[in-house]
C-alpha cells in the first residue's frame, strides 16, 4: 500500500476488517467511499461516481453522501439486503499528528437497525441465530430495538426451523457453519428474504468465555442448557462484534417450547391470512388488520405475536378473556384508556435507544410524557376494577393492574433536568432546564448578557457616529462586526474602528471592546454547550440503568392496549365470550360461527352464519361437499379463525362457543407448485399432508381442502379416503374436509365419526343461488359448468360443456346398468374385508390374471404406510391390472 497516500492507506486497512459492508469513511462533513464501494454505492443509490487522487497515476473511484442525511442512503442500502460500516474520526483534528484517528464505531445490518425511518413502527425486526447440536437445533433471536431476547430448541428437520422462522419473519439469520449454511440456504431464501451471514466466535463454538459472557451479562445466564448458551453466545457475540456498544437493554433470555403456544406452520399461518393476505401480502384483509386497534407501535407488536402464537394453557386464556370483558363492560372506560394511551411513545423502543446510548434530548422528554400518563391509567384501571361484582375476576384484575410501575421517579428526574422542547442536536446546547445546575446556569447567564450588550452597541454607535444605516451582525467564520456602507466610510471614527473585511458595497470594521465581549461570550457558549452535553449524558445513563424497569412496564402497556383493542372489536362487531374447555373434551360447539375478515368487508350483503359442531363421539370429521364459490372454503377458515381468536383471549364471531383448546392446527388450501424445487402441485399437497398426517395428535384440528385433486379421479379418490379413514381411526382429531369426489359420501356408511354435510344451493329457472348456508348431508351436484358460466367463460364453451355432460352422465348410466353393483368397503386398518352381494348379478369368480394382485392387496402393511406410499402402492397395483 506504500503507493497510496496515507488516508487511502488508513482506508484500505480498516476496510480489509469489513469486506461484505460498505465502509463509510468519515472525511470532515461527509461519509466517502472508495474504490469498489464507490462504484457499487453510487449505483445502488443513483449518485455521482467522481475520483480522487490517492497516489496512483489515475484516480480512485470515490462517491460521497453529507453526514448530516447519511441516514437516508444508509436506510436504502440495508433495505436492498447490505451492510454498513460506520467509520468515525476518534480524535480532534486539531491535535491530530498527521492523519486523524479512525476506526469503525459500528455495523448496520439488516437485523441490527435502531434508526426509527427504517423500521416498521408495529411490526419487530428480529436477528436470529441457528446451531447444530447433534440431533437438535439451537434457535436464538432478538429483536435490538425492543430488548426482546428468545431462545428455544427443535428437532433438526428443515421444516421445524422454517415453522419457527416465519414467526420471527428475521431480516437477518446468523449461523457458525458453513454445512449449516448449506442445509438450510435453499429453504430460507425461498421463504424469506432475509441476508444469511456466517460468523464464528472468536474464542470457539460458543465455549469458554463466550459462555461466561452469556453467563455474566444475562440474568438468567448460568440457568441456560448448553445448546442454548451455544445459540446465545453466537448471537449475543455477534451484536457485540457489529454494534461496538452498551447492550444493557438486553438482560434477559425468555426460554420457551414450542410446545408451549397452539403450533401454527407457515402455510397455515399463509392460507388463514394471520397476519397479511396471500394475494397480495398487504395487511389489510387480515386477520391482523381487522383486530388491530391499538393505539401504540408496542401494543401492535404484541397483537402480532399473540396472533402467530395463540395459548394453549385454559387459566392464560381465561385471564385475558376476563379483563376483555371488564373492558366491555366498562367501555366509558375503556374509551378513556385508549385516549391515555395515544399519548405514549413507543417506550420499547425509546429504552432500547437509551441504552444503546444513541437517545437524544427529545427521546428523553417523549419517555417522559410517557411516563406522566402512566398514574392516570393505573388509577382508571383499578377505579372501574371495583364494579366487577364476582370477587376472584376483580381481585384478578387489581393484582394485575396493581403491578404497573409507574417510574415516576425516573419522570421526575427527567422533568426536573430537561426543557420542554429540546433541540434534535445533542451537541448544540439548550437541553438542560434553567435551575438544574448552578454553573451552566452562570455561562448561560454571561452569554446572554454578552449578547444583550451586543444587541445595544448597534444603537449606540448609530448615536455616536451619526451614522443611521450602521448595523452589528454576525457569522461563523468572522464572528460579531459593526457594518457601514461605502457611503457614510467617511463618518467611520478611525480611532476606534479596525477594518475587518470589505464587501462590495459596505466596509465591516471591529473595535476592541466588540472583540472583548465576542471572545466572553464564545467562550461562554462553548463551555456551557460541552457541560450541558456531559450533563446529557450523565442524565441518559442514569434513565439507563432503569431500563428493565422500563421494559416491564412497556410491557405491561401493550398488554392492556392490546386487550381494549380486543374489546373494542368486539364489542363493535357483536362477538361473543367463548367458553374454554379442556384440552381433553375436544368438543367444539358453535351456534352462527360468522367469519370476522369476510363479515367485516361485506358491504351489499350480510354474512350468513352457520353452526359449528365437532367432537370425538359423533361429529368427529365433517365431509364437505358442494360447488365452488358456495362457500365452502370460507366455511372451513372461519372456524379455524374462532378457534385461534379464542386462544389469544379474544370473543368470537358468534351467537354462542363452547371450544376446548387446539395445540395445532393444519390448513391444507389452494396447494401450489413448487417449480423451483422440482415438485408439481400435486407433490406440494402430497408433502403438506404427510406432515399433517404424522405431525398432529388427538387434539389438533385439521382442515384440508379438496383433498386428493390434482391426479386422476380414481387415485385422488383412492388417497382422499385412505387420508380420512387415517385421520378417523389412526389420529383421532377433529378435521373439516372438503371435495367434489361425491363418490366418498359413502364413507359415512362404514366411518361413525363422520358426517357428510353440503353448502345448501337453490335452481330457480336455470339460475343457480348459492344459499351459503351449511346443511345436513352430501351435494347433489357440483354446478362447475354454472361457475364457468358465471365466470365469464365464452358461451359457446359453455353450450359444449353441457352437451358433453349429458352425453357422459348417459354413458355412466349405462355403464352401471351393464356391470355389478357390487359395493366394496374396505377397512384398511383392520383385517375383514366387507362385501356387499349383488342385487342381480352373481360375481364371477376374478381371472386368474387378478389373483397376484389379490395376493399382494392382502399382503400390504396399511397400518405403517403412509399417504405417498399408500399413493404408489396403488399405482402398481393399477399397473399389475393392465
Amino acid at each position: 500500500m506504500a503507493k497510496y497516500t496515507p488516508m487511502i492507506q488508513q482506508y484500505l486497512s480498516i476496510k480489509k476488517n469489513y469486506p461484505d459492508a460498505f465502509l463509510f469513511f468519515r472525511l470532515g462533513d461527509f461519509y466517502e467511499l472508495f474504490f469498489e464501494d464507490a462504484i457499487q454505492a453510487a449505483r445502488e443509490l443513483e449518485i455521482t461516481l467522481t475520483g480522487r487522487e490517492g497516489g496512483t497515476e489515475e484516480r480512485i473511484p470515490m462517491c460521497g453522501v453529507p453526514h448530516h442525511s447519511a441516514e437516508s442512503y444508509i436506510s436504502q442500502l440495508i433495505n436492498k439486503g447490505y451492510k454498513v460500516a460506520i467509520c468515525e474520526q476518534v480524535e480532534d483534528p486539531k491535535e491530530a499528528k498527521g492523519v486523524v484517528k479512525r476506526e469503525v464505531v459500528r455495523v448496520i445490518t439488516p437485523g441490527t437497525v435502531m434508526e426509527g425511518k427504517m423500521l416498521e413502527d408495529k411490526k419487530n425486526n428480529f436477528i436470529v441465530a441457528v446451531v447444530r447440536e447433534g440431533e437438535s437445533l439451537g434457535v436464538a433471536s432478538c429483536d435490538v430495538t425492543t430488548g426482546e431476547f428468545y431462545a428455544t430448541i427443535l428437532d433438526d428437520e428443515p421444516s421445524t426451523l422454517l415453522n419457527e422462522l416465519s414467526y420471527y419473519h428475521p431480516s437477518e439469520i446468523v449461523v457458525e457453519k458453513e454445512e449449516v449454511l448449506q442445509k438450510i440456504k435453499g429453504d430460507l431464501q425461498q421463504q424469506f428474504s432475509a441476508v444469511i451471514t456466517l460468523f464464528t466466535l472468536l474464542n470457539g463454538e460458543g465455549e469458554g468465555d463466550g459462555d461466561i459472557s452469556v453467563e455474566q451479562h444475562f440474568q438468567n445466564g448460568q440457568a441456560l442448557s448448553a445448546i442454548h448458551k451455544k445459540s446465545v453466545a453466537l448471537l449475543f457475540g455477534y451484536l457485540k462484534e457489529t454494534q461496538k456498544r452498551s447492550l444493557e437493554h438486553l438482560k434477559r433470555v425468555d426460554v420457551y417450547e414450542s410446545r408451549q403456544y397452539m403450533i401454527l406452520d407457515a402455510f397455515s399461518r399463509r392460507n388463514l391470512e394471520l397476519t397479511e393476505t396471500v394475494r397480495d401480502h398487504r395487511k389489510k384483509g387480515s386477520l391482523l388488520w381487522l383486530l388491530d386497534r391499538t393505539s401504540t407501535a408496542m401494543g401492535g407488536r404484541l397483537l402480532r405475536k399473540w396472533i402467530e402464537k395463540p395459548l394453549i394453557r385454559r387459566d392464560w386464556i381465561e385471564e385475558r378473556l376476563q379483563a376483555v370483558s371488564f373492558l366491555i363492560e366498562q367501555w366509558m372506560a375503556r374509551d378513556e384508556l385508549k385516549d391515555l394511551l395515544q399519548q405514549i411513545y413507543d417506550l420499547e423502543r425509546l429504552a432500547g435507544r437509551v441504552a444503546y446510548g444513541n437517545a437524544n434530548a427529545r427521546d428523553l422528554v417523549q419517555l417522559k410524557r410517557s411516563l406522566s400518563v402512566i398514574p392516570a391509567i393505573k388509577n382508571l384501571l383499578l377505579t372501574h376494577s371495583e364494579t366487577i361484582s364476582e370477587e376472584a375476576a376483580r381481585n384478578q384484575i387489581q393484582r394485575i393492574v396493581s403491578e404497573i410501575d409507574e417510574c415516576s421517579d425516573v419522570k421526575e428526574m427527567l422533568e426536573t433536568a430537561l426543557v420542554d422542547d429540546p433541540p434534535f442536536s445533542v451537541r448544540e446546547g439548550g437541553m438542560i432546564r434553567s435551575g438544574f445546575h448552578e454553573h451552566l446556569d452562570k455561562l448561560l447567564e454571561a452569554s446572554r448578557s454578552g449578547k444583550k450588550w451586543i444587541s445595544e452597541l448597534e444603537q449606540r454607535e448609530r448615536a455616536l457616529t451619526g451614522i443611521k444605516s450602521l448595523k452589528v451582525g454576525y457569522n461563523k467564520v468572522f464572528g460579531y462586526y459593526i457594518e457601514i456602507t461605502r457611503a457614510n466610510l467617511g463618518a467611520v471614527p478611525e480611532d476606534r474602528f479596525i477594518r475587518k473585511q470589505t464587501l462590495a458595497n459596505a466596509e465591516r470594521f471591529v473595535t476592541p471592546e466588540l472583540k472583548e465581549k465576542e471572545a466572553l461570550i464564545m467562550e461562554a457558549e462553548e463551555k456551557s454547550v460541552e457541560l450541558e452535553y456531559q450533563l446529557f449524558v450523565e442524565l441518559r445513563d442514569k434513565v439507563a440503568s432503569q431500563i428493565q424497569r422500563i421494559q416491564k412496564l412497556a410491557h405491561q402497556v401493550a398488554r392492556w392496549d392490546v386487550l381494549q383493542a380486543f374489546a373494542s372489536v368486539s364489542q363493535e362487531n357483536g362477538y361473543v365470550k367463548p367458553t374454554i374447555l379442556d384440552m381433553e373434551e375436544n368438543r367444539f360447539d358453535i351456534e352462527e360461527a360468522r367469519h370476522p375478515v369476510v363479515e367485516s368487508v361485506l358491504e351489499e350483503e350480510s354474512f350468513v352464519p352457520n353452526d359449528i359442531c365437532l367432537n370425538h363421539k359423533d361429529n368427529q370429521i365433517l365431509l364437505i361437499t358442494g360447488p365452488n364459490m358456495a362457500g365452502k372454503s370460507t366455511y372451513m377458515r372461519q372456524v379455524a379463525l374462532t378457534v385461534i381468536m379464542a386462544q389469544i383471549g379474544c370473543y368470537v364471531p358468534a351467537r354462542r362457543a363452547d371450544l376446548s383448546v387446539v395445540d395445532r392446527i393444519f390448513t391444507r388450501i389452494g396447494a401450489a407448485d413448487d417449480l423451483a424445487g422440482g415438485q408439481s402441485t400435486f407433490m406440494v399437497e402430497m408433502n403438506d399432508i404427510k406432515l399433517t398426517t404424522v405431525q398432529a395428535t388427538r387434539h389438533s384440528l385439521i382442515i384440508v381442502d379438496e383433498l386428493g385433486r390434482g391426479t386422476s379421479t380414481t387415485d385422488g379418490m383412492a388417497i382422499a379416503q385412505a387420508v380420512i379413514e387415517y385421520i378417523h381411526d389412526r389420529i383421532g382429531c377433529v378435521a373439516l374436509v372438503s371435495t367434489h369426489y361425491h363418490e366418498l359420501a359413502s364413507l359415512e356408511n362404514h366411518l361413525p365419526r363422520l358426517k357428510n354435510v353440503s353448502m345448501a344451493v337453490t335452481e330457480e329457472e336455470e339460475e343457480v343461488i348459492f344459499l351459503r348456508r351449511l346443511q345436513e348431508g352430501a351435494a347433489s351436484k357440483s354446478y362447475g359448468i354454472y361457475c364457468a358460466q358465471i365466470a365469464g367463460v365464452p358461451g359457446p364453451i359453455v353450450q359444449r360443456a353441457q352437451s358433453l355432460l349429458q352425453v357422459f352422465e348417459k354413458q355412466q348410466q349405462e355403464i352401471a346398468v351393464a356391470q355389478d353393483q357390487t359395493a366394496v368397503q374396505l377397512d384398511i386398518f383392520g383385517e375383514t374385508v366387507q362385501s356387499v352381494q349383488p342385487m342381480k348379478v352373481t360375481e364371477p369368480a376374478p381371472p386368474k390374471s387378478h389373483e397376484k394382485v389379490i395376493k399382494k392387496l392382502r399382503e400390504i402393511d396399511l397400518i405403517h404406510m403412509t399417504p405417498l406410499e399408500a399413493m404408489n402402492t396403488l399405482d402398481q397395483l393399477k399397473k399389475m391390472l393392465d
